[in-house]
């Protein structure tokens, strides 16, 4: 699995900002990750093999970063995608994060990301506004979100 071809699950839900599909990703990265493993110290599956990385505006994956770079601040258009590629699993969880996530602005999910302990641990020190190259460690994200899913 490619990290855009989850980028147009949420795209075949609507037309949102590359911001909003950024956080969107990240969350079903996070929720897969979290579900799908047993332990910390055994994480094997993954939803996509790339790295998040923590910018200024909150998590960011590359590939989908390069590939809507030219829809700045605009919508993507909302895009038909082929349910086949996809697991059971993965539509569970792209749907769990969709009912949660999805009516949150591209702004709010930043705010949201930047409250949480992965996106903050890889930006350690850094300023606000200081780019930032540093990924943020499945094994954080691991241990927040099963915190946060024992905590509900």
């Amino acid at each position: 699995m490619e990290a855009v071809d989850v980028a147009k699950w949420f795209l075949s839900k609507e037309s949102m900002s590359p911001k909003k599909i950024q956080k969107l990703v990240y969350y079903a990265y996070s929720w897969y990750l979290t579900l799908m493993n047993e332990t910390v110290e055994g994480i094997n599956n993954r939803l996509f093999d790339e790295k998040i990385k923590a910018w200024v505006h909150g998590p960011v994956i590359y590939s989908i970063y390069n590939e809507y770079r030219e829809y700045g601040y605009h919508n993507v258009p909302k895009q038909d995608t082929d349910e086949n590629l996809y697991t059971e699993d993965m539509l569970d969880v792209f749907q769990q994060v969709w009912d949660v996530y999805g009516d949150y602005s591209a702004n709010e999910l930043e705010s949201i990301t930047h409250q949480e302990e992965p996106w903050r641990e890889a930006r350690g020190e850094l300023k606000p506004l200081d780019n930032g190259y540093d990924s943020i460690k499945d094994e954080t994200i691991f241990s927040y979100y099963l915190e946060q899913m024992e905590d509900e």
